[in-house]
């Protein structure tokens, strides 16, 4: 089970890179992504090895949170992208 944490910090580092690097604004929110539900397995792996079973509702209202987050983020982005193609600023 320490292998696996270690393997998802590992993937949280090289997609904490893509976030930084992306080359365009939708790469970043991806790896945004990916981070959030890496950090969901890492407290659901951890909860399960240390048996602390109360962790599994934070991952439960994080995973939430941060698929709402991601919607919204998108349709803010993609608002805005469009107000650019009308002309509108």
């Amino acid at each position: 089970m320490y292998v696996t944490l270690w393997a998802m910090f590992a993937l949280l580092a090289l997609y904490l890179v893509r976030a930084v690097r992306g080359p365009s604004i939708w790469d970043r929110l991806l790896s945004l992504n990916l981070i959030s539900t890496k950090i969901i397995v890492v407290i659901i792996v951890y909860a399960s090895v240390g048996g602390v079973a109360f962790l599994l509702d934070f991952a439960i209202i994080y995973s939430l949170s941060g698929f709402l987050g991601t919607i919204f983020l998108a349709l803010f982005l993609s608002e805005r992208r469009l107000g650019k193609r009308r002309g509108k600023k």
